[in-house]
């Protein structure tokens, strides 16, 4: 029974590794039966025949290992980390409102997914981002429409799963509504249990519908559910998504690194406390040593041995895993011109754009979420500030959820009483109260940065 449970808690493991390599030590774990792998920036970054390479020599230790990555397209992109993504993000699709481009984005999506040996994509995102001030959602969002919300995602979905990729539905039983990240807290969505389902419940309703294949949990405390426990390790949110929604795929936890999980039990008591609960499996976050996974089978065996996780919630969880649904599937062309024309659709200018031809172009940067990370975003800007603008010299400010950074409202407010001033938001648009011109662009991604590039080119801005 003990070697039984051993592999059982190593299978139930999606953990993560640095760099683009294979090493010895984590080749001997995917031997021994981890059942997946996530890659992340660091595994991704030399680009996608890297990422090819490396996802051939994992499955030539173990076949059938769940290979993963957070590919949602704009603002969020694995295989892209270096350039940013070729295809619109959800939030400029949920602009557009064309479901044919949002399933041809998902489908693009799993296509290179495909092509590049990763069978699990955790997106899209299902959250209704009801909230303007929400720091981790945004523009990774369909929109503030819960059934809008589900007509996209439901889209998305099925691009994506037609190339033989699974979707995994993030993040249960929703996140929209919440003014903390859960990477660095744990928020709490306090809503009425009508509220719930009227809203947060329906997108993932329509996927469960549609067929994804799995849904990733959220950490964040849901008191219409439980008043205690953040989704990822409580039985009663995780019991709604199998009883009330009727799901029976594969439940994803969300990065138990996050401090919304662990902070105050550390990962592997997280991830017992997520298994039992009703997780099938386990995503560790990134850049991690193999010390961590064996931590997680000792706590995971541990439980079973005490009574605290029974052998047969562990086997239903390897089970659930093993049966997911995968390729092949088929792939259809790409399209960069479609992709491009809808980014266009997406862009929308409140006010008159004034000439551009002498304007100057400055960047106000501000620390990504740690979803997103370090990725390129916005045009390319030389090192001049706001104040080398000349009196009248229209300044073109871009800047990322610009609502949200006090000092960033604080530089606009000054600049405008100063100077004409045009905002190229590359974020969630939020409320803005000064008097200047925005452009918005419902996120970033290549396509959107030529659309504005050509936008401020017909005023006359040159680089």
């Amino acid at each position: 029974m003990s070697a039984y449970v051993e592999r059982l808690a190593l299978a139930v493991q999606l953990p993560a590794f640095p760099g683009p390599d294979l090493t010895p030590g984590w080749a001997r774990l995917l031997e021994e039966g981890v059942g997946g792998i996530c890659l992340f920036g660091s595994n991704t970054a030399e680009g996608p025949q890297r990422v090819a390479d490396l996802t051939s020599a994992m499955r030539a230790v173990a076949p059938d290992l769940v290979v993963a990555t957070d590919e949602e397209g704009g603002d969020v992109t694995r295989l892209h980390y270096a350039h940013g993504s070729p295809v619109l993000g959800a939030a400029a699709l949920g602009a557009v409102d064309d479901l044919a481009l949002t399933r041809a984005t998902g489908a693009a999506v799993g296509a290179e997914l495909a092509a590049c040996g990763v069978d699990l994509d955790l997106a899209p995102v299902g959250d209704v981002n009801s909230n303007p001030d929400n720091p981790v959602i945004g523009t990774r969002s369909f929109g503030t429409e819960p059934h809008d919300v589900a007509r996209h995602l439901t889209a998305w979905v099925e691009g994506l799963q037609s190339t033989g990729v699974a979707a995994c539905v993030k993040h249960f039983p929703g996140h929209g509504d919440t003014a903390a990240d859960s990477h660095l807290a744990l928020p709490l969505l306090d809503v009425p249990a009508e509220t719930l389902a009227a809203r947060e419940l329906v997108p993932f309703e329509a996927a469960i519908g549609a067929g994804a294949a799995a849904v990733m949990t959220s950490h964040i405390v849901v008191p219409a559910l439980d008043d205690r426990l953040p989704a990822t390790l409580s039985p009663a949110v995780l019991g709604h998504l199998r009883a009330a929604l009727g799901f029976q795929g594969v439940i994803v936890s969300d990065a138990l690194d996050m401090a919304g999980a662990s902070a105050e039990r550390g990962i592997p008591e997280a991830a017992v406390l997520s298994l039992a609960a009703g997780a099938d499996l386990l995503c560790l976050g990134p850049d991690k040593d193999e010390s961590l996974v064996r931590a997680v089978q000792g706590a995971v065996v541990d439980a079973v041995r005490r009574g605290r996780l029974s052998v047969e919630r562990l086997a239903d969880a390897a089970a659930r895993i093993a049966a997911r649904p995968r390729g092949p599937g088929a792939a259809e062309p790409f399209d960069p011109d479609a992709q491009l024309a809808g980014a266009r659709a997406a862009l929308f200018v409140e006010g008159d754009l004034p000439d551009l031809t002498d304007a100057l172009l400055v960047t106000v940067d501000t620390e990504p979420n740690i979803a997103v990370g370090v990725v390129p975003w916005g045009l390319p800007a030389g090192p001049a500030s706001p104040s080398a603008a000349d009196p009248g010299r229209t300044v073109v400010v871009q800047a990322r959820d610009a609502h949200r950074h006090p000092a960033t409202l604080a530089l606009l407010a000054d600049l405008a009483m100063r100077v004409p001033v045009v905002l190229v938001e590359w974020g969630w648009p939020g409320p803005v109260d000064v008097p200047l011109v925005r452009v918005v662009t419902h996120g970033s991604s290549r396509p959107a940065r030529r659309a504005v590039e050509e936008l401020l080119q017909a005023r006359g801005w040159r680089r």
